[in-house]
């Protein structure tokens, strides 16, 4: 069992930036590949982005490609997500999931995951 608890959420103006970071504990972190999700209202949960165990494969939506940042500290079990030049449609709440599959054909598929933290809202103001 592993357990993920996002945090960094919050409301930033458009432009601006947020740093997102999730715990993980349980079995060992290094052993899982590390995805964020976002859902916003009314829309369905939508990958974000990926990092392998060892963080050397980074993997992004054509949303957020160029704007986030995915990274790993092992030695800390954490996970962050940098977010910069936020917009409006990235307001949503955002997760944290981890799974022990390297498959690359599944990497942005929500139901490939084992484990998901409760989730962190962040909201984009104009």
């Amino acid at each position: 069992q592993v357990q993920l608890v996002e945090s960094g959420g919050g409301t930033v103006q458009a432009g601006g930036s947020l740093k997102l970071s999730c715990a993980a504990s349980g079995r060992t972190f290094s052993d899982y590949v590390m995805g964020w999700f976002r859902q916003a209202p009314g829309k369905e949960r939508e990958f974000v982005s990926a990092i392998t165990w060892s963080g050397s494969s980074t993997y992004y939506a054509d949303s957020v490609k160029g704007r986030f940042t995915i990274s790993r500290d092992n030695a800390k079990n954490t996970v962050y997500l940098q977010m910069n030049s936020l917009k409006l449609e990235d307001t949503a709440i955002y997760y944290c999931a981890s799974r022990k599959t390297v498959s690359l054909a599944t990497m942005a598929q929500a139901a490939s995951y084992d484990y998901w933290g409760q989730g962190t809202q962040v909201t984009v103001s104009s």
